[in-house]
C-alpha cells in the first residue's frame, strides 16, 4: 500500500547539450520541452514535491513559468559531462533534507521523455507497492532485436556475425528483449543511498509502449514526438 510515503520529483536539466543544443527548453507542441515532465509530475496523484536541478539560470526561470520550482543551481561540478547523473539526483534530495524537509522516495523524470504521462507515473508508483519493490524503472520493447546486431571486425568481415540459428528465424520466434527508456526512475532514497543506483536487487521494470518513449537526442526525435503528440491528441478528441 502507498500508505503515505513522501516522494520528491527531481527533474534533471543542465544547460549543456552537445548532440541538441538547448535541448531542454526548445519547443515541443507549443511548450519548452522541459514543461512536459513538469506538467507530468505536476499531475501526478502521488508527487508530493517537484524540483528542476540546473545549471542554468535559463533553464530555472523558464521551468518556474511553466510551474516547476528551481530553489538552487546545481554545482559546477555536478553539471559537467563526466558527472554522475545519481550524484546530481542525490544532491536535490540533501538539498532539501539539509531544510528539514524529509522524503521516502525520489522520482527522476527526465526532461527528454516528453511522451511519459501522470498515469504512467502514477502506475510506476502503485507498482512499486504491488510487487514490495525497492526502485522502478521504466523500460520499452526494443525496435530493432539485439540478436540481429553485432560488431563489426577492421575488415567488415560477417562471418559469425549472427549467432546459429538466428539467420532463418522468423522475429515472432524470438524473445522479446526490452531497453531502458530513460521516462521514469523511481527508488526509495535509503536504497538510492546504498546502491548508488536504480538497477540492483528489488528493482522492477514498468513496462511503456514504444509510442510513449521517445528519448529526445535530436532534431529527428523532436519532429516524431510532436507527430506522436498530434496523435495523441486526436485519438483523445475522437
Amino acid at each position: 500500500m502507498y500508505e503515505g510515503r513522501r516522494i520528491l520529483a527531481v527533474i534533471p536539466a543542465r544547460g549543456g547539450s552537445k548532440g541538441l543544443p538547448g535541448k531542454n527548453i526548445r519547443e515541443l507542441a507549443g511548450k519548452p520541452l522541459i514543461a512536459w515532465s513538469i506538467e507530468a509530475g505536476r499531475q501526478s496523484r502521488y508527487v508530493d514535491q517537484l524540483v528542476v536541478s540546473t545549471d542554468s539560470k535559463e533553464i530555472a526561470q523558464i521551468a518556474e513559468l511553466w510551474g516547476g520550482d528551481a530553489p538552487f543551481l546545481r554545482p559546477a561540478d555536478l553539471a559537467t559531462d563526466e558527472a554522475k547523473g545519481i550524484d546530481a539526483i542525490l544532491h536535490a534530495v540533501h538539498w532539501h533534507r539539509e531544510r528539514g524537509e524529509s522524503f521516502d522516495l525520489v522520482l527522476v523524470l527526465q526532461p527528454t521523455s516528453p511522451l511519459r504521462t501522470a498515469g504512467d507515473i502514477d502506475r510506476a508508483v502503485e507498482l512499486l507497492f504491488e510487487k514490495s519493490a525497492s526502485a522502478i524503472v521504466s523500460v520499452c520493447p526494443t525496435g530493432h532485436h539485439p540478436w540481429w546486431a553485432n560488431t563489426l571486425p577492421e575488415d567488415g568481415s560477417m562471418k559469425n556475425f549472427l549467432r546459429p540459428g538466428v539467420m532463418n528465424t522468423n522475429r515472432q520466434e524470438l524473445p522479446e528483449f526490452c531497453r531502458l527508456n530513460g521516462a521514469i526512475y523511481l527508488a526509495y532514497i535509503q536504497f538510492l543511498e546504498k546502491t548508488f543506483s536504480f538497477i540492483a536487487d528489488g528493482t522492477f521494470a514498468y513496462v511503456m509502449p514504444a509510442e510513449a518513449s521517445v528519448d529526445i537526442d535530436k532534431m529527428l526525435d523532436l519532429h516524431l514526438a510532436e507527430i506522436l503528440l498530434k496523435e495523441r491528441k486526436r485519438k483523445s478528441l475522437a
